[in-house]
């Protein structure tokens, strides 16, 4: 039998859609409250940046970012074989890759 890739992509893809389906309602509802002059005091800059600054915050946004990203990229792989776009290989290699480079610039961001 031979051996495949695919769990890897599918657990990342899972896991991204998981977040998502948890995280995406609170996110659109915070920024709403902030877009209506709302805005509450945890999303003040000095809260935030202090979230940026521990290392427990710049995991949980590394997280957050890089399953956000895979799922995306796989969502958008699907996505345009449903359209008829039948160059997997090539596809697959291009939306991964933009996941890869930017968990690695999400990386390079968070550690500087």
């Amino acid at each position: 039998m031979a051996k495949s890739n695919k769990p890897i992509f599918w657990s990342l893809f899972a896991a991204g859609g998981t977040l998502a389906a948890f995280l995406a309602p609170v996110l659109v509802g915070l920024f709403l409250l902030t877009a209506l002059g709302q805005t509450p005091s945890v999303l003040g800059y000095a809260r935030l940046h202090g979230l940026t600054q521990n290392w427990m915050g710049k995991i949980f946004l590394m997280t957050v970012v890089t399953l956000f990203l895979w799922h995306a990229a796989h969502r958008l792989r699907i996505t345009l074989h449903d359209l008829g776009i039948r160059q997997d290989p090539w596809i697959a290699l291009c939306v991964y890759l933009f996941a890869a480079i930017n968990t690695g610039f999400t990386a390079l961001l968070l550690l500087h």
